[in-house]
């Protein structure tokens, strides 16, 4: 990059905001995927909009690329900037503009992490639903470019249930807002198309959400299988019940024998699967439901234990929030995907994985969100050693391939990004690609915004 491009990214953010060192360079050329690395040429950190604007009007002028980074938990190589250019990094966009208790709303700017707006609105006895697994760290921005779900989105769904609009700077530097702070807005839902669009599309610079009055109980409870398909009944009659718990959650043996290597909680390292379950609401639904489950648990084969104090559930909670570390520990690289399929589907889902993974002769620990289907198939290994990813890559193939047979699609809330872009096709036809493409080419001509993701480089 041309020395007169960094002195003026500097005279937009000062150069205290411009960073350019060997150092600081690498940090910011991963993200949380294993196998994807590439150094940026520079490292910028707008404090507003109008910095943004002015950010992406010289970089659309000269055609330089620029990756929209919050805090770099992505898990499909979302944010790594394969083509050099300018990493803008959104951590000093971090306020939380405004809290309406009155009309459940928060109005934040996409540095802010989830965790800490939930510890804003708790006060006023409000939620913001969405919980990713790195809901301590994830930033509010990245979360609505990835479309994020979480433990609780069986019941409370995803991010884009909660956006209600959008400030977004276009890659020319137009700023222009869509939504607001109603759930109904005419023409295009624009709000949406961002949402999800994984920085391909513009910069959002603010967000208006909708929060929701937080439960007033809650009942957790873990049963044990040792026959996946009691297991998957189980979570089919859950719902064929009318019972939708805020957690309905699954771990496969291999992860179960995982976690409790590492944190020692006492799991049935025998189980072919657990359920983690949770249900809130009113004190008598939470009730009455906790009965229904506990039965319909019990019938299909499973032991049960139900949480009687904070301190049990904690301890339940606290498997589950272990199972991606664990398995983490267990070697050097990492690949937590989430092939999502319909929740009848769910057994046979992790009975194809358990094959794969014998096929290949690769280490595969399957959990996640069983309510919707949204599973996470994390296999371990050593990029160092090139004949073991040869299999591990097979195997990645054939997950995602088999979540598509069996009627899923190839992200529940990790993202395209790079990692899953050579599958897009299988889930959307040619057809369906150039559509995405049509929109990009409309908003990006230049292909400045994170190019080659999502829907792959422009022709």
């Amino acid at each position: 990059m041309e020395q007169w491009v960094i002195k003026a990214l500097a005279e937009i953010v000062g150069w205290e905001n411009v960073l350019t060192s060997p150092e600081e360079l690498i940090c910011y050329g991963y993200d949380a995927t294993p196998g994807f690395a590439r150094v940026p040429e520079v490292i910028v950190r707008p404090a507003d909009k109008n910095e943004v604007s002015r950010i992406l009007t010289l970089a659309n002028r000269e055609k330089i690329p620029v990756y929209t980074r919050g805090s770099g938990t992505n898990l499909s190589a979302g944010v790594v900037p394969m083509d050099g250019g300018i990493v803008l990094s959104t951590v000093r966009m971090n306020s939380i503009l405004e809290i309406d208790p009155e009309n459940f709303i928060a109005v934040v700017e996409p540095g802010v992490i989830v965790a800490e707006l939930n510890a804003a609105v708790e006060k006023y006895g409000l939620i913001y639903p969405p919980d990713p697994g790195t809901v301590t760290t994830a930033s509010m921005g990245g979360t609505v470019a990835e479309n994020s779900g979480g433990l609780r989105g069986l019941k409370y769904g995803v991010t884009k249930h909660y956006v209600l609009g959008l400030e977004v700077v276009l890659a020319d530097g137009q700023i222009v807002e869509f939504g607001g702070r109603t759930p109904r807005a005419p023409g295009y839902d624009m709000a949406m198309l961002f949402t999800g669009s994984e920085g391909t599309l513009g910069v959002i610079t603010k967000i208006i959400v909708r929060l929701v009055p937080a439960p007033t109980h809650r009942k957790s409870m873990i049963a044990v299988f040792h026959d996946l398909n009691g297991a998957g009944k189980s979570i089919a009659d859950i719902i064929g019940n009318k019972i939708i718990p805020a957690t309905l959650e699954i771990m496969d043996n291999y992860t179960i024998r995982t976690v409790e290597s590492f944190v020692k909680l006492g799991l049935p390292v025998e189980a072919e699967a657990i359920i983690l379950a949770e249900v809130d609401g009113d004190e008598a639904t939470v009730e009455q439901d906790a009965v229904k489950m506990e039965k319909i648990l019990r019938e299909n084969g499973g032991q049960v234990r139900v949480a009687t104090s904070a301190q049990e559930r904690d301890q339940i909670w606290a498997a589950r929030r272990a199972a991606l570390p664990s398995l983490a520990k267990l070697r050097p690289s990492t690949f937590c995907e989430d092939a999502t399929v319909p929740r009848s589907k769910v057994p046979d889902m992790v009975r194809r994985i358990t094959e794969i993974a014998q096929k290949y002769d690769v280490q595969i620990g399957t959990f996640g969100h069983a309510g919707d289907g949204n599973l996470h198939p994390t296999l371990v290994s050593d990029l160092r050693n090139n004949s073991e990813m040869e299999r591990v890559y097979k195997a990645m193939d054939e997950i995602f391939l088999t979540a598509l047979e069996l009627g899923g699609t190839l992200s529940g809330e990790h993202g395209i990004g790079l990692g899953k872009l050579k599958y897009m096709p299988d889930q959307f036809g040619e057809v369906g690609m150039d559509v995405m493409r049509v929109i990009k080419k409309a908003l990006d001509p230049n292909g400045i915004l994170n190019p080659g993701k999502l829907v792959g480089q422009l022709q």
